[in-house]
């Protein structure tokens, strides 16, 4: 049965959610080590800015809204569950804020574990506060209106990465990595066999390894060395 509502004007179901050990396996993970393991794709552009200093990690609840319009941010807070991360497209607007410190409080009282606005927010200090973890293109005091058009649950470019209802978002001080739901699994060995790896040059480099091979290998190879 279609949903209610229109194409560009509704609410759709979330997925099935994945299982919430899986979810958790990822926290504290650092996005570089995620962008990496996915052969460094998946992040957003560095347009996407932290705003109260917390990292992020949950399942996306994805928002797409009318340039100046917030509608269907404020409908996502209750669609959203406990640990969700809204993840917002504006679709080019930098100057009206779509979510703030309010809104905010609503969030922190639903438990939700944060939000990315490829867009504006606002009231950073009020966010920072409250303990709540925002990433956002600008920040700005101008609001905007509750009229709609506007999605929920439908994919988004966000921070020029295509995020689908469902995914896995991880957001820490270097930015924001976003895991597809299908590859979760994959992507987690992924990053833990590379932790590993980074553990074992660390070990390296405190015996005195400091240099790596490989460096004057390529070097070589390239002619650039002898």
């Amino acid at each position: 049965m279609p949903a209610p509502g229109r194409i560009g004007f509704r609410i759709l179901p979330s997925p099935p959610r994945l299982d919430a050990s899986l979810v958790d396996a990822f926290r504290g993970l650092a996005s570089s080590n995620v962008a990496d393991a996915m052969g460094r794709f998946g992040f957003m552009d560095p347009g996407i800015q932290p705003r109260s200093g917390l990292s992020l990690c949950g399942l996306a609840i994805t928002v797409n809204a009318r340039p100046g319009d917030n509608l269907m941010v404020h409908k996502a807070l209750q669609v959203a569950e406990p640990g969700d991360i809204l993840v917002v497209s504006t679709n080019g607007n930098t100057t009206s804020a779509v979510f703030g410190e309010l809104m905010c409080r609503t969030a922190v009282a639903r438990r939700l574990g944060g939000i990315v606005v490829d867009g504006a927010v606002r009231d950073a200090e009020g966010m920072t506060a409250l303990g709540f973890p925002a990433f956002s293109r600008t920040v700005t005091p101008g609001g905007g209106d509750k009229d709609g058009p506007g999605e929920i649950n439908v994919p988004v470019s966000c921070g020029s990465v295509a995020v689908h209802p469902g995914d896995i978002v991880i957001g820490d001080r270097d930015g924001i990595a976003v895991v597809p739901r299908a590859d979760a699994a994959e992507v987690l060995e992924l990053v833990r066999a590379l932790v590993k790896n980074e553990e074992r040059r660390v070990a390296e480099i405190q015996a005195g390894k400091v240099f790596k091979p490989d460096i004057d290998e390529t070097l070589r190879k390239k002619g650039v060395i002898e």
